[in-house]
């Protein structure tokens, strides 16, 4: 439990546990209890996106169907923010949703369309995503400016767009950001936006992609899924 900085639950631990020392999700969940062990609380929140633009924006093609069949057929995306003395850093994010992994990302001091656009220029070229691709986000200005809508069309994806105001629209993008912080990103102060910026880094390709178990790919690491970046 605290190899893994108090990030696994119950079950995690169960399905992590050596083949010597197999037990059930219950006899677990006693131990821990019985120990007062207890994993870390994901907490909620709240969009930094402004979705007041008079932009267009696109239908929810989406519509919580969070399930994929194969790598680069569904990406989610957001943008999250990280408080450091400097000021805050802007994290965006794309995810796959086959393998639940994050294919692309991007930080910086501002929240600009740049932003965005980079995150999911660096999805594609690690990817070699193709055509035909659904990539949802919120509705907020960086996805539905020019310069993004530009780079989709660009590439064949298709936009989905969350509904106005419904986070639940992006659960696995929200349920990422929650996971980020409360495993990782709250036990630390970050004096300065490059301490920051190592910290993610950290969790998203030495921990997350590679090594975190994720109930949804049968607890094995998102880039442990065949065909996974």
């Amino acid at each position: 439990m605290h190899q893994n900085r108090r990030i696994y639950g119950a079950p995690q631990i169960t399905n992590n546990l050596p083949a010597d020392q197999k037990a059930s999700r219950g006899r677990v969940a006693r131990i821990m209890k019985a120990n007062g062990i207890r994993s870390k609380v994901t907490k909620k929140y709240k969009a930094t996106t402004n979705s007041k633009h008079n932009l267009p924006v696109a239908d929810n093609i989406l519509n919580q169907n969070f399930k994929a069949g194969k790598p680069n057929e569904k990406w989610v995306s957001d943008i999250t923010y990280i408080p450091t003395r400097e000021g805050w850093l802007y994290l965006a994010g794309v995810m796959d949703l086959y393998s639940r992994g994050l294919v692309g990302w991007a930080m910086d001091s501002r929240m600009k369309t740049e932003l965005v656009s980079s995150a999911l220029k660096q999805a594609i070229g690690r990817t070699g995503a193709k055509e035909g691709l659904i990539v949802h986000s919120d509705r907020g200005v960086q996805y539905a400016s020019n310069e993004y809508q530009k780079l989709l069309k660009k590439h064949g994806f298709i936009c989905s767009m969350s509904r106005k105001g419904n986070c639940y629209d992006n659960a696995p993008m929200e349920s990422f950001w929650g996971k980020l912080k409360m495993e990782w990103l709250n036990d630390y102060t970050f004096n300065t936006r490059d301490e920051a910026k190592k910290a993610v880094f950290e969790y998203i390709e030495l921990f997350y992609n590679r090594h975190r178990t994720h109930s949804t790919n049968g607890y094995v690491p998102p880039f442990s899924m065949d065909g996974a970046a």
